[in-house]
């Protein structure tokens, strides 16, 4: 599972040729697309409710989220024209990071407009996580897997490719099994976030992430 990934070759590809590579093969016709969430403290350069977030302006950071929700629904319907099912678990370190924090704020729309996603404590895998945090992953079908990967100040710097059918199969099996370990995505939101004060940010940070 999880505690003995990586394996197998892998091709290296920097940030802009990982996003059109996924942007190709999300269009070729795989069936489902999985995507774990580990990491709890990334920048979202150029991401205006991050922004706003990052510069301490909590409420503008929310409306903002809220303006993409069309965003959201135009993805989800996308993919079902192409049979594409979504599926995302978020892991969560307590206490929760003022970036996670945020960016479940975004995910709550997301849900509310329809995509799958489940949360799960990082304690409840801290048995498969004793030589490293498990792996960020996004699995397209059974084509490819990638595993994306962070410069040390923590900016996306692209993705390691795999393309082993075995490899995909067994971390597909593993994700499977956390998923259903996974809380659903309002249960966890209204009991641990909803109560939360506005974060405390000390402005942004240098990188840039994704799109959410």
């Amino acid at each position: 599972m999880f505690d003995s990934f990586p394996g197998g070759a892998s091709d290296r590809l920097d940030r802009p040729t990982y996003h059109a590579d996924l942007g190709r093969l999300y269009t070729s016709g795989i069936s489902f697309l999985n995507k774990l969430e580990r990491g709890q403290h990334f920048a979202e350069r150029g991401f205006p409710s991050w922004e706003a977030f990052a510069d301490g302006d909590w409420e503008r950071a929310l409306s903002l989220a809220e303006e993409r929700r069309e965003d959201y629904a135009q993805e989800l319907r996308q993919a079902s024209r192409l049979g594409v099912t979504h599926r995302r678990l978020r892991v969560v370190e307590f206490p929760v990071t003022p970036y996670v924090q945020w960016e479940l704020f975004v995910l709550r729309v997301r849900v509310d407009v329809g995509d799958d996603i489940k949360v799960l404590d990082a304690h409840n895998i801290s048995n498969i996580e004793r030589t490293r945090p498990v792996p960020e992953v996004v699995i397209l079908g059974d084509a490819v897997m990638y595993e994306v990967v962070y410069d040390r100040d923590g900016n996306a710097a692209g993705a390691n490719r795999y393309i082993d059918g075995a490899l995909i199969r067994e971390t597909n099996a593993g994700f499977d099994a956390l998923y259903e370990r996974g809380e659903g995505f309002y249960d966890f939101f209204d009991r641990e976030i909803v109560t939360l004060a506005p974060p405390q940010v000390s402005g942004a940070s240098t990188g840039f992430r994704g799109s959410r």
